[in-house]
């Protein structure tokens, strides 16, 4: 299942994301729902979300 992000600009630039239960993370352009998608592991996933500032 595909979720757009809360911080999607409200001009339509938004970005979806798939969250499986096991596997990697898969990232795409949600204009373009049929378009390329980014996959990441999920180690990697994760310390992007717990990057330091």
């Amino acid at each position: 299942m595909w979720r757009t992000s809360s911080y999607s600009a409200e001009n339509g630039s938004c970005v979806s994301i798939a969250f499986p239960t096991t596997g990697p993370v898969a990232v795409r352009d949600s204009k373009q729902p049929g378009g390329p998608r980014l996959v990441f592991p999920e180690t990697a996933w994760t310390a992007f979300l717990h990057r330091q500032r």
